[in-house]
């Protein structure tokens, strides 16, 4: 399943979840979120933490 590429707090709770359920150790997981929210960020998508 793809990942959802976007930096809100949301998607990076489904991304990790995702790659979780397919077998990748917590650590790993919660560092691919990391990874698809900052590029999501860069791209210049939604920021998460600022209103």
């Amino acid at each position: 399943m793809p990942l959802v590429k976007s930096s809100s707090k949301n998607a990076m709770r489904k991304n990790i979840k995702a790659e979780v359920k397919a077998g990748k150790p917590v650590k790993q997981a919660v560092a691919i979120a990391y990874s698809v929210k900052r590029a999501a960020a860069k791209k210049g998508g939604k920021s998460s933490g600022c209103k």
